[in-house]
């Protein structure tokens, strides 16, 4: 495997490689993308490359976090055949499970062994998204990747399609194929949860209308206080812990959108009536020390150390991290080793918790994902 990055600031030309890549990520800032001649460029140098990539809340190059950039990224492999699949969300009416079950569809399943999705960060209910990928697919297919950003703004998102198009509601899949890549995962937080535990007594899929009986907008703007007057973005700052059995580990869970009509809360994904929720604090030491565990996790198993990494954090912890959030890629890349990273701070991370288990949407955490050709 051998890698190589370009970081682009405003509208530039696209610049060559120094080698044929077979996959090109592209991250960047989502007004950027939009014009920029960049993807368009670089398909028709490298026309049988393979694109993934999406617009961001912030762009990660090696141990760098920058705004307003696009970093892209070739990659060319020795003995790793690839596959990659789009669906439309207008193609399944905007269902993010048939998505799911739709993108697995076109990958072929001879070989596969991992695969890498992007998608749409506004329009997608992530929870159903992976239930539909997962039920299409073989328990030894592993799955990561994340839902895209848009700064702060929460407004609208693009994804990078696999023949480099921008595009909007959409989500892209990459799959890795054969025995001579080795792939490792870790996801972690580092956020406190406070208080009791409180049941959510009445939700939709991702919206939340009560917990314990109450509005729950109105429960949640008693939290925040003065804070309460810059919803939704400051609810970045206060997401809520989410236990949809006794038994089951808690996952964080963002929220996206609020309604003063109806006093609800959308999140990025499922909060299961009968599910109980805890509100969550940051603290920046911990922010960084569950960045390095999900690192060290990612080398479970792993006889080498990584080539390339992909790192996809939350938006929330870049604004809670504000001009040390560097510091978190930082000791994710020494624990690595120094691998070639590339990355985004998403609107979701996807990934299995532990080795054996399966994946599951996360928000607040930092997501890696480690590729090695053996």
């Amino acid at each position: 495997m051998n890698t190589q990055q370009l970081v682009y600031a405003g509208e530039t030309p696209a610049e060559p490689f120094s080698f044929t890549p077979d996959l090109i990520f592209i991250f960047g800032n989502r007004e950027l993308l939009e014009k920029s001649q960049i993807p368009d460029e670089l398909h028709e140098k490298y026309q049988n490359a393979v694109f993934s990539g999406c617009s961001t809340a912030g762009e990660i190059a090696g141990e760098s976090v920058s705004d307003n950039t696009i970093v892209v990224t070739g990659i060319v492999f020795e003995n790793t055949p690839l596959a990659s699949a789009k669906v439309a969300l207008t193609d399944v009416d905007f269902d993010s499970m048939e998505a799911g079950k739709k993108l697995v569809s076109l990958l072929p399943p001879d070989g596969l062994k991992h695969i890498f999705v992007v998608s749409d960060g506004t329009r997608v209910n992530g929870t159903d998204l992976v239930k539909g990928m997962i039920a299409g697919l073989a328990p030894t297919v592993t799955l990561t990747g994340g839902l895209a950003g848009d700064g702060p703004n929460f407004t609208k998102t693009v994804i990078l399609e696999p023949n480099g198009n921008v595009a909007t509601e959409s989500v892209a899949a990459i799959g890795f194929y054969g025995e001579s890549i080795s792939v490792g995962f870790g996801s972690r937080g580092g956020w406190d949860s406070f208080g009791l535990d409180r049941t959510v007594t009445r939700s939709h899929e991702n919206v939340l209308y009560e917990i314990d009986g109450e509005p729950a907008l109105d429960l949640y703007k008693s939290f925040l206080g003065e804070k309460a007057k810059n919803l939704p973005a400051s609810a970045l700052l206060f997401p809520l812990s989410m236990r949809d059995s006794e038994d089951r580990a808690p996952v964080v869970r963002t929220i996206l959108g609020i309604s003063e009509e109806n006093k609800s809360l959308t999140f990025a994904g499922d909060i299961p009536e009968g599910s109980f929720v805890r509100l969550m604090k940051a603290n920046n030491d911990r922010l960084i020390t569950g960045a390095e565990e999900a690192a060290f996790v990612a080398l479970e198993g792993t006889e080498s150390m990584p080539e390339f990494a992909l790192l996809v954090s939350c938006v929330g912890r870049k604004l809670v991290l504000k001009q040390i959030v560097e510091e978190e890629v930082e000791c994710v890349s020494d624990v690595l080793g120094k691998p070639a990273i590339a990355g985004f701070y998403s609107y979701g991370e996807l990934a299995p918790f532990n080795k054996n288990a399966f994946c599951e949407l996360h928000n607040q955490t930092m997501t890696i994902t480690t590729f090695r050709e053996e």
